[in-house]
């Protein structure tokens, strides 16, 4: 009972996230071999690995919501909705048909609520993490540079000349999607733009428009209801699968990055004999509100374990209900009101939970900016020129806006008042079926609003963290060309010395 209490109060935490990059070993090698044998160091981790979890239970349920955003759900999902619309022609008038959509979007609509709370709270942990060996390394980096230009034996370069360094060895560029990968992202970026939410809106008014033609009536309102439960089925499962597809993307991104910062280090170590560890960097929580714990707090009571046991609790009670409730239409509408009002609650979180961790990601790649170029100016280069996301149009700058204002944590508190005042509405009408509508079509519209507005902020996001990866590889590749570069100097100068000295022995001879 007692460490039931720890975890419910544990809930909401941000604790600090510490990230230490492997340090590279140079092996005692004085054979003409060195710099093979070097780089096959089986003693060096050079690769990105995703940190597993210590709880089998963790990893097994991170497993669960990788596969919930895999192509054959999404495809099951697409193939299920297209079924169900096809019934639509026989059954198209009853109510049975519509109601049946509202309980699927129901139970979807819980399940991957929690899903896509979980994959963001997980993308957040491992992109910090990232930052932080990143900026372990680059401390590591900059102390060697300072060693060689204070050797006397390097020379400082200038940013021209070092923005035109070539090298053979790696890509010069980061691994590209594949077609579907494309495709995807620019399904992404269609549904995320701020015409097509703004032709959702376009619609519900048109709706809105039939309403006095069909007499305010519970059929009216089920249309609607069935539309947009369709409708957020649909977006819920294509924003898991292009968040886990985007996740394995930047997987692949990362392994390149760590492969090159790996290098550098190595030849580094290699040149000086500097055999000082990477020292482990600590990135802090970020400060909160006191209403942003509590928002935290129900995004971790809905992205962990305890939100999935809750989810199987309420689906087995209404499940368990339905005898006594005999089945009617009643207790169908029951579990789409508890989903739509939970969802509506749902979606105000996510939307907010996106843009806050979404910040601090940004405000700790800034930092991995500004220490990359500390170490570029101890050898001369004090800018850069570097790729930046160069969408200012004015529909980026709308959906920015709308995004700001609907992830504020006062907009969570207003979603909690709209609730609550959904709830007296549905309790004065005596929860009849009128009244349970009241619970299920407005939050469904407004639902499926913030979840278009989600795929636009995971956008705007990606499109920054893929700049972000891309300058970071940039610059690694340059520093491992200008390391190359001058190391292979000094070996000519050595070698002439070598010679001159072979040709005095000669003579004295």
């Amino acid at each position: 009972m007692q460490r039931a209490f720890k975890i419910l109060c544990a809930l909401g935490a941000r604790e600090e996230i510490e990230g230490t990059a492997p340090t590279q070993v140079v092996p005692n090698v004085e054979s003409d071999e060195k710099e093979k044998d070097v780089e096959d160091s089986v003693e060096n981790v050079n690769t990105y690995t995703v940190l597993a979890k210590p709880r089998l239970l963790d990893r097994w349920l991170d497993k669960v919501v990788e596969v919930s955003g895999s192509e054959s759900v999404y495809f099951t999902i697409i193939v299920a909705l297209l079924v169900w619309a096809f019934l639509g022609i026989p059954f198209g008038r009853s109510n049975t048909w519509q109601v049946t959509i509202s309980d699927a979007q129901a139970i979807v609509n819980m399940v991957f609520d929690a899903f896509l709370m979980r994959q963001q709270l997980n993308s957040h942990d491992s992109l910090v993490n990232v930052a932080a060996c990143l900026r372990s390394r680059s401390t590591s980096n900059k102390r060697m540079l300072k060693q060689l230009i204070g050797s006397g034996k390097y020379e400082k370069v200038e940013p021209t000349r070092f923005q035109e360094l070539q090298q053979t060895t790696f890509a010069s560029e980061l691994p590209a999607e594949n077609w579907l990968g494309r495709l995807s992202t620019a399904l992404s970026t269609f549904m995320g733009h701020i015409a097509t939410v703004f032709g959702f809106w376009v619609c519900i008014f048109i709706w809105i428009g039939f309403g006095k033609y069909c007499d305010w009536s519970n059929t009216w309102q089920l249309y609607i209801n069935s539309a947009t439960s369709a409708l957020m089925v649909f977006i819920l499962g294509f924003l898991a699968n292009i968040r886990e597809r985007h996740t394995k993307y930047m997987t692949k991104c990362l392994e390149s990055i760590w492969e090159v910062d790996s290098a550098l280090e190595l030849r580094l170590r290699t040149i000086t004999g500097d055999t000082m560890e990477n020292a482990p960097i600590v990135i802090p929580a970020a400060k909160r509100s006191r209403i942003q714990r509590g928002i935290d707090y129900y995004a971790d009571l809905v992205g962990t374990l305890v939100g999935i046991a809750i989810l199987i609790f309420v689906i087995i009670v209404w499940v368990a209900i339905g005898p006594a409730l005999h089945f009617d239409a009643n207790w169908w509408l029951l579990i789409g009101s508890y989903a739509g009002l939970i969802g509506l609650n749902d979606g105000f979180v996510l939307r907010n939970v996106c843009t806050v961790l979404g910040d601090f990601d940004n405000e700790q790649f800034t930092q991995v900016e500004y220490e990359d170029m500390d170490m570029l100016a101890v050898i001369g280069v004090e800018k850069l020129k570097e790729e930046r996301v160069a969408d200012n149009s004015f529909t980026c700058r709308i959906s920015v806006r709308v995004g700001d204002i609907c992830s504020h944590e006062l907009t969570v508190v207003l979603g909690a008042i709209t609730i609550i005042g959904l709830i007296i509405g549905a309790s004065a009408m005596g929860w009849s079926v009128t009244g349970q509508l009241l619970c299920n079509v407005p939050p469904s519209i407004i639902e499926s609003f913030f979840t278009m507005i989600l795929i636009t902020g995971h956008n705007i996001g990606d499109a920054k963290r893929r700049v972000d990866l891309y300058n970071i590889y940039l610059r690694r590749l340059k520093l491992v060309s200008y390391v190359d570069t001058l190391d292979k100097v000094e070996q000519l100068e050595k070698a002439e010395v070598q010679d001159q000295v072979d040709e005095v022995v000669e003579i004295e001879e």
